[in-house]
């Protein structure tokens, strides 16, 4: 398998161990199996990474730009050609289902795709100029070096989101995966842009911790942009960090996404939606639905539906096309799941499903009785773990589902399609989807959140803006007059 060299860390075109003494361990979290191991990069293989990115940077303004657009559709046919290696080390590493595989490796070709047109949409203007004889041009470049800090949920596409934008919009990269999918969200990566063609060194991959590198990778004076995915709390600290080093952050952090039904809505497809939107990838979706509010005409007929279909969600091997639910990624995300169970049962909250939790199994759990105050209603529940919440008029809805300091996404269902969109403009949300699932993200859609859900845009126009920058340059074809 092409897995068997990915082990490295992957600085300046070479695979090769990092310089710290210390060792990650890359484990299979249903079987507890040991994937690989990595000797992690320390500040100083840091500081090679981003030399390198800087240096081959120089190299890749060289390039023709549909030579650029050539390797990234290069990257594309490599991972068609090891599609199958890719989903199952989607399975190994995460616990990631079949099904989750299938749609996390779609999510990463569409984008790679998108990014390939950006060599060839590094347009300028010429404007005009208040002098005479003047005019002003101009230049859309890119920004240098993109640092990547990507999570454990979905890396692949993760990574790729950010990645495959900046090298298309010309800029070097250095890429730190989570420690709980080096491979998928790192490694793998490096091998298929370096199977592509891009010059050694302009993409770089480090495997490491926060323990042995500190805020390093994000203070360090080569890159311009740092990319994170990932929790809020950790969001906030990297985006004072860059702000303070004079860095542009960008930030896709956690949510706590509404999925509302209207009293004239199709019951039955809502039911699907709802459970697609909670239980994908069990529930480890920024994007997933934490909270279902329900019109009281028709939360009984809901519920009983709901409670039904989740009942059938089989839990266990993700390596089996039957599997809905695997593993969530490690013991401390199952610890968190249990206690926040336990609290929202002490708050007063009724679980109209319980599953069990056995290490890092975790059944879905359904709960009624929740207020809007709680803490299961609240937080961002990060599992297979949703609430149930009644509502009456419109406008209960909307004060119950901008009741969050988050604000990803969110959907509403009705038969009323310009009712929805109306409702949908009062959401404090970065997206919400009228009749669809709360987890969507197309590559030429603007993606990002409002107030602690992140920073900036992605995806499509907005990435090539939020990867480059634009550069005036005035030519006087005369001489100004001076005043003195």
């Amino acid at each position: 398998m092409i897995y068997s060299q990915l082990g490295q860390q992957f600085i300046g075109g070479e695979w090769r161990d990092g310089k710290s003494d210390n060792t990650l361990i890359d484990i299979n979290p249903y079987t507890s199996e040991v994937i690989t191991s990595f000797k992690i990069a320390n500040v100083e293989d840091i500081d090679d990474a981003y030399q390198a990115a800087l240096k081959a940077k120089l190299e890749w303004d060289k390039v023709n730009a549909y030579n650029k657009r050539d390797i990234l559709e290069n990257a594309v046919k490599y991972i068609e050609a090891h599609e199958e290696e890719i989903a199952s080390i989607i399975v190994q590493e995460l616990g990631g289902t079949r099904l989750k595989a299938a749609f996390e490796i779609g999510l990463v070709k569409n984008m790679i795709k998108e990014a390939a047109t950006f060599p060839l949409r590094m347009e300028g203007k010429i404007l005009p100029s208040t002098e005479d004889g003047k005019e002003n041009r101009l230049y859309r470049i890119p920004a240098g070096v993109v640092g990547v800090i990507s999570p454990f949920n979905f890396p692949f596409f993760l990574s790729i989101k950010s990645v495959a934008p900046a090298l298309g919009a010309g800029n070097g990269v250095v890429l730190k995966p989570h420690e709980d999918s080096p491979i998928t969200g790192g490694t793998l990566i490096g091998k298929i842009f370096e199977e592509a063609g891009v010059p050694k060194g302009l993409l770089n991959v480090v495997v490491t911790d926060i323990k042995e590198i500190g805020d390093s990778f994000v203070e360090h004076p080569i890159p311009r942009i740092i990319s994170f995915t990932g929790s809020t709390k950790v969001g906030s600290h990297i985006g004072q960090i860059a702000v303070k080093h004079f860095k542009k952050p960008l930030l896709e952090l956690g949510g706590n996404s509404a999925f509302i039904i209207l009293e004239d809505a199709d019951i039955d497809y809502a039911v699907q939606a709802a459970t697609f939107s909670r239980f994908t990838h069990q529930g480890q979706i920024c994007m997933s639905a934490n909270r279902i509010l329900i019109h009281k005409a028709i939360y009984q007929n809901f519920v009983d539906q709901y409670k039904e279909k989740v009942s059938t969600l089989t839990t266990g091997d993700p390596g089996d096309p039957q599997t809905i639910i695997g593993p969530v990624i490690n013991n401390r995300q199952a610890e968190t799941l249990e206690k926040l169970i336990a609290k929202g049962i002490e708050q007063g909250a009724v679980p109209l499903v319980q599953g069990s939790i056995a290490g890092r199994m975790v059944e879905p759990t359904v709960f009624v009785n929740v207020t809007p105050e709680m803490d299961v209603a609240q937080e961002e529940l990060f599992g297979p773990v949703v609430c149930i919440i009644p509502f009456e008029t419109e406008e209960e809805a909307i004060e119950i589902a901008n009741d969050t300091r988050f604000g990803l996404s969110g959907a509403i269902h009705t038969s009323n399609i310009e009712r929805g969109v109306e409702m949908a403009k009062k959401i404090h949300t970065g997206m919400i989807h009228v009749n669809d699932i709360t987890i969507n993200d197309e590559p030429i859609v603007a993606f990002g959140g409002e107030k602690q859900s992140g920073l900036g845009r992605l995806n499509g126009q907005w990435s090539l803006d939020e990867f480059t920058t634009l550069k005036w340059i005035s030519v006087n074809y005369g001489q100004r007059k001076f005043p003195y």
